[in-house]
């Protein structure tokens, strides 16, 4: 099993079991720009796919998630998985300054 499937599994599995949003997380979610709600959020964890993978995160083993939100937006998500919980760490509308159109890839400065 690839890194990436092992890793997603343990999200969703994660996932089942609690959502714990972070300070920043909630900070970001609640800008008025962007207002990410919940619902989005689990979306994107219950569909979304894997872009980045931070196996030696100082908080955990984490990763950042791509999916879609309401009106089909683009929305990342940074998450790692615990025994009891899945942590969202932050979320964000990706920009196109730092994203490329796929939202996928990372513009090179």
């Amino acid at each position: 099993m690839s890194n990436h499937n092992e890793i997603l599994l343990r999200i969703r599995k994660a996932a089942g079991k609690r959502y714990l949003f972070l300070p920043h997380a909630m900070r970001q979610m609640n800008r008025p720009e962007r207002m990410i709600s919940t619902r989005e959020i689990r979306l994107v964890i219950e569909l979304g796919e894997i872009i980045e993978n931070y196996p030696d995160d100082a908080r955990g083993h984490s990763c950042l998630m791509l999916g879609y939100g309401e009106a089909e937006r683009a929305i990342h998500v940074v998450c790692a998985p615990k025994d009891d919980y899945l942590a969202i760490i932050t979320a964000y509308l990706p920009g196109k300054v730092e994203w490329d159109e796929d939202c996928k890839t990372r513009r090179t400065k």
